[in-house]
């Protein structure tokens, strides 16, 4: 005698689940260790990545603060222990900490005038590859500017060329140099036409634009209107 319809479908559904228990349990069996240690590893993985971080962010704290007790001591003109904590800091995991580091041990080398010093330390900054390019680019800027004298114009123009374009947060100070080498390799009318695009620049310091236009004109390149016009007094 056939079984009805509905006694049918509810001894299908009850092998259906027979069957899938058994292979739970056969999978169980078999993996079971290794699915335990999966959850463990995973779970001591989130907790060491938390620690990680809360310990980074403390490091980073006290880090910020010892950077500012330097600077502290730097305007107080107590200076005996500042190069060996500025040494110290400068291997900071933290880009900021690291970096502040390498420009103020720089400074106080120029400040000492001890150049050799300060272009080893912007060389330092401008090679690690481990800092954001933003960091770097200031090192660029600064160590160009120490060898500027000693390097020949076309060593000036390849390792500006990325930073003198208008547009770039150090066109003004890139754009100047770049102007200047090409001057020492004859380039008037290049050298005028940079110069008359860094005062046309209103992203450009005042100064730098101000000097631009002095330069530009003595190329033949009247750039005065690029500077915004002095209100008169009444």
């Amino acid at each position: 005698m056939a079984l009805p319809t509905d006694s049918n479908d509810t001894f299908l559904r009850e092998v259906d689940e027979n069957l899938r228990r058994d292979q739970i349990q056969s999978f169980l069996k078999k993996y079971g260790t290794w699915i335990v240690l999966g959850v463990i590893l995973f779970l001591a993985a989130i907790g060491g990545w938390m620690y990680w971080e809360q310990r980074q962010n403390k490091q980073s704290a006290e880090q910020s603060e010892q950077l500012h007790a330097i600077f502290n001591d730097i305007a107080q003109k107590r200076q005996q222990t500042v190069p060996q904590r500025l040494q110290k800091l400068a291997e900071s995991n933290g880009d900021v900490v690291r970096a502040s580091a390498i420009l103020t041990d720089a400074a106080l080398a120029l400040e000492n005038n001890d150049r050799t010093s300060a272009i080893a330390k912007y060389r330092e900054l401008t090679n690690d590859k481990g800092l954001p390019q933003v960091y770097r680019d200031v090192g660029t800027i600064r160590l160009t500017a120490l060898e500027f004298d000693t390097l020949k114009p076309e060593e000036v123009i390849t390792r500006l060329e990325p930073l003198a374009k208008a547009g770039n947060p150090w066109f003004g100070s890139a754009g100047e140099m770049t102007a200047l080498a090409m001057l020492k390799q004859g380039k008037k009318v290049e050298a005028g036409r940079l110069f008359g695009q860094i005062a046309a620049d209103n992203q450009v310091p005042s100064s730098i634009r101000a000097r631009a236009v002095q330069v530009a004109g003595t190329l033949g390149v009247d750039a005065s209107a690029s500077l915004p016009s002095i209100p008169q007094q009444d």
